[in-house]
């Protein structure tokens, strides 16, 4: 066995090790990604999606290459690895993969675009920090216009950087606001249950209540 010092990159992650912390991130992916797809020093955007759009499969729109637009979502999936500020809408345009239009493809490059702002975006991971397991979960109310479900989202940290995030469609139709925040809270609850478990095993028990955060705009 040979000492190679500090790990720096592990299948296109970069990791950044200094005294008050690690951060980690892929902005050599996501500019190679970029320029395969042929978007690198695009204009860049500030948001993701554009606000309150909403997408469906059977939109009207002109086919495009379906190869294409799913080796798009692959890229995408993979940086969401150290970027959940785009979970959510890699989920969204992820669902159109069977029969993406050219308007599907619009919402895509306009994420890429968004992804060209933010190249160097990552986690922080700092050193010194309580180690305390805080919650964090959303819903919007049907956001889906196909089958009327929501999509919910979650994220969990302790004391600094995210470790654990997701966003995906609820499996049933909620008939309120309230109703689709109550699904996203219960499911999160459980995967708090399952978190507190692990650190318990890795001797890191968790002393008290674990906060959670839940935005419940009634409607």
């Amino acid at each position: 066995m040979s000492d190679m010092g500090l790990l720096k990159c592990f299948l296109s992650i970069e990791i950044h090790q200094s005294e008050d912390g690690v951060f980690i991130s892929q902005s050599k992916y996501a500019e190679k990604m970029l320029k395969k797809f042929g978007m690198l020093g695009c204009n860049p955007t500030s948001t993701p999606l554009t606000v309150n759009e909403k997408l469906r499969k059977d939109d009207g729109g002109r086919k495009i290459d379906e190869t294409y637009y799913r080796g798009l979502i692959g890229n995408l999936l993979y940086l969401t690895y150290t970027r959940p500020d785009i979970m959510f809408a890699s989920s969204i345009l992820s669902r159109f993969m069977s029969s993406p239009s050219h308007l599907h493809l619009g919402a895509e490059k306009r994420l890429l675009r968004y992804i060209q702002g933010t190249m160097n975006f990552g986690i922080k991971y700092s050193i010194n920090s309580i180690v305390k397991l805080i919650g964090y979960c959303d819903s919007d109310l049907e956001g889906c216009i196909d089958d009327m479900k929501s999509t919910l989202g979650y994220d969990f940290s302790l004391g600094s950087g995210i470790f654990s995030w997701a966003s995906k469609k609820q499996q049933t139709v909620a008939q309120s606001t309230a109703e689709a925040e109550y699904i996203s809270a219960s499911i999160a609850t459980s995967h708090i249950v399952w978190i507190r478990r692990i650190l318990e095993d890795i001797q890191e028990k968790q002393k008290g209540r674990t906060e959670f955060f839940a935005i419940t705009n009634q409607q």
